[in-house]
């Protein structure tokens, strides 16, 4: 079977399912596992985000879709090239990746047409149920349910392993610096997975905008950094540059911040992307707001998490 995963998180169950070999086609966001980096790169991005700030990024992808263009494009030269089996895509937001209409043309100018598979997951379980979904659909369904077993024991593990804790930290999950945007989606799942309480963010629902008053108001325990697509230290670039205590009102006031527990995490590894590894994500918060039921052999690594160093 030949495939074009257009989604990184499909991309990493069909490598988990064996069938690495059989992918002829990516997005240039499918980098885990490595080897995927070496496979043809079949969409690009209209915007450059690798140095612009959240707030450069935030208004050329506004303008972008203000202007009716759209934020990626397809290689149709490499797409019918690849004369890919299945192709899978997304249908859940259109700052993220490719969607299925945009794949319309492409399609019909293929000889053999090959089998959509287009997903649209908005919590765990979907994310879950998506792999038992691509197993089906590339021919190894029996090791997509095995796989989605396996992810499931997991959560349920982890969920009575911080059952332990006689307290549930208050958290806020913060997916974007300028503006300000809260984790949505899986992201209040995750929280509540590892043993904590979501105080603005609302399990299912899209990420949107938040004030800072807001955050300030809910003066959470523990403060989370995510900003969708940054490794932990984009992250602490950004917020160094945003310096937040002279931008937010208060925030030598959080909680979060006088007890030092806020935290930065690789959110293009384990929380941005629906896929596989958002179950790494919960074990790396259930670490950070458990500490006390974690070794040291079991906490998140430098380039996992990082705690946000307070300037002098």
């Amino acid at each position: 079977m030949r495939i074009c995963s257009l989604l990184p998180g499909a991309t990493e169950v069909v490598a988990t399912l064996g069938l690495a070999d059989e992918v002829v086609g990516v997005s240039h966001e499918c980098d885990y596992p490595p080897a995927m980096r070496h496979k043809p790169v079949l969409v690009t991005p209209a915007i450059d985000a690798e140095q612009a700030s959240s707030g450069e990024i935030d208004r050329q992808v506004r303008e972008t879709l203000a202007a009716g263009n759209r934020l990626y494009a397809l290689d149709e030269r490499r797409f019918a090239q690849a004369q890919p089996d299945l192709v899978i895509t997304q249908d859940l937001c259109q700052v993220c990746a490719v969607t299925p209409d945009q794949l319309g043309r492409a399609l019909q100018q293929l000889p053999k047409q090959p089998r959509l598979l287009t997903l649209n997951p908005t919590s765990l379980a979907d994310v879950i149920a998506d792999v038992e979904r691509i197993g089906s659909a590339a021919g190894q369904k029996d090791k997509g349910a095995a796989f989605a077993a396996s992810l499931r024991a997991r959560l349920q593990a982890i969920r009575e392993r911080v059952a332990a804790s006689t307290h549930k930290p208050t958290v806020v999950c913060l997916e974007w610096f300028d503006p300000l945007y809260l984790g949505g989606h899986w992201v209040p799942e995750m929280v509540d997975w590892a043993g904590g309480k979501d105080l603005l963010g609302t399990g299912g629902a899209p990420s949107g905008i938040v004030t800072w008053e807001q955050v300030r108001t809910a003066r959470p325990d523990v403060l989370i950094m995510m900003p969708c697509g940054f490794s932990v230290a984009r992250a602490q670039r950004e917020l160094a540059a945003i310096n937040p205590r002279a931008r937010w009102a208060g925030w030598e006031s959080l909680p979060a911040v006088q007890q030092n527990r806020v935290f930065l995490v690789d959110a293009a590894a384990y929380f941005s992307r629906p896929g596989p590894r958002l179950l790494d994500g919960v074990a790396i918060l259930a670490a950070l707001l458990h500490p006390e039921l974690f070794p040291d052999h079991e906490r998140p690594t430098q380039a996992q998490a990082q705690r946000w160093a307070r300037p002098a």
